[in-house]
């Protein structure tokens, strides 16, 4: 009776015992968004950059950490012909010891082959792990990793004008051009912003307002980043109409 208890038992635990982790299966899962919250798709706007700029992905290992670093490498495998050879991809590497990491996909606006793609209507391009030794595909819904395209800048509402106690960006930014606009926001990290003439906190990130000194800083950090730029490139920076960007 004890030997027929203890078979049943042992059977029993071979039954119910489900390890932590499938250590026949490591697969890589992919997502934009957070480390917390993911998405997996996102927008990039060819616009708000003069040249390159990234958006981040993350990839979890579904398996075991190893004790030496793993490579992969994404592949296009749908999308805008006409994003081709404006984005790059790298060959990405989890450390020894890691599951999870944060990678770039890079974009560049002087890569554009027509510099109006995308004006007036979106494209996307859609990455995938690509084939490897290291690594399966993820979860479906982890398994792709989507890029919404644009390429366009609307000319904020108070550029010329704004309502009292705000002042209009042309009051210390000069006349607009999307090129100008283009350079501030590659810059400064900043868009669609306020100038507000009664504030005293230099900047207030919740509602995207500035005080008028606050944008005289950034007006003199922009005229030394144009200096820069113009410097350093065969061409000074220009707007459509062949006229020099200045501010």
């Amino acid at each position: 009776m004890l030997f027929v208890l203890s078979v049943l038992g042992l059977s029993s635990c071979e039954d119910n015992e489900t390890p932590v982790y499938d250590v026949s299966r490591t697969a890589l899962n992919l997502w934009f968004g957070s480390e917390i919250y993911p998405v997996d798709s996102l927008t990039y706007n060819y616009s708000y950059a003069m040249e390159e700029s990234s958006v981040t992905f993350y990839a979890r290992v579904s398996g075991l950490p190893a004790d030496h670093d793993r490579t992969f490498t994404l592949e296009m495998v749908d999308g805008s012909a006409e994003a081709e050879g404006s984005y790059r991809t790298e060959t990405y590497t989890i450390p020894a010891g890691e599951i999870l990491a944060e990678f770039p996909i890079y974009f560049n606006t002087t890569l554009l082959q027509d510099p109006e793609s995308f004006t007036t209507t979106d494209g996307y391009l859609c990455f995938r792990l690509a084939p490897n030794n290291e690594f399966e595909t993820g979860a479906e819904e982890y398994s792709e990793l989507i890029v919404r395209l644009r390429n366009y800048l609307a000319k904020p509402d108070n550029w010329d004008s704004a309502d009292n106690p705000y002042l209009s960006l042309s009051y210390v930014f000069g006349a607009y051009s999307r090129e100008k606009y283009q350079f501030m926001i590659d810059v400064l990290g900043i868009m669609e912003f306020a100038i507000n003439g009664n504030a005293t906190v230099p900047y207030d990130e919740e509602n995207n307002e500035l005080s008028l000194n606050y944008a005289n800083y950034l007006l003199q950090t922009l005229q030394l980043a144009l200096e820069e730029y113009n410097a350093t490139h065969d061409e000074p920076l220009r707007d459509s109409s062949g006229a020099l960007v200045t501010f």
